[in-house]
C-alpha cells in the first residue's frame, strides 16, 4: 500500500507541474490571462520582447 501512496503523489506532482509550464506558456503567448501578472512577470516579459523589436 505504501509503494501505491506514493506512485501516485508521484504521478499528482508531475501533472500539477506540467500545468504549471503549460500555463506560463500560454500566459506568455497572451491566450490566457488570470490577471495577476505581476506574480509572474508574464506582462513585464511581453512588454520587454516588444520593446526589443526582434526581426
Amino acid at each position: 500500500m505504501s509503494l501505491l501512496k506514493k506512485v501516485l503523489s508521484s504521478i499528482t506532482i508531475f501533472f500539477a507541474g506540467m500545468w504549471l509550464v503549460v500555463r506560463i506558456v500560454l500566459e506568455y503567448f497572451g491566450i490566457i490571462n488570470d490577471g495577476n501578472d505581476r506574480v509572474t512577470g508574464i506582462k513585464d516579459l511581453r512588454e520587454e520582447y516588444k520593446k526589443a523589436n526582434y526581426r
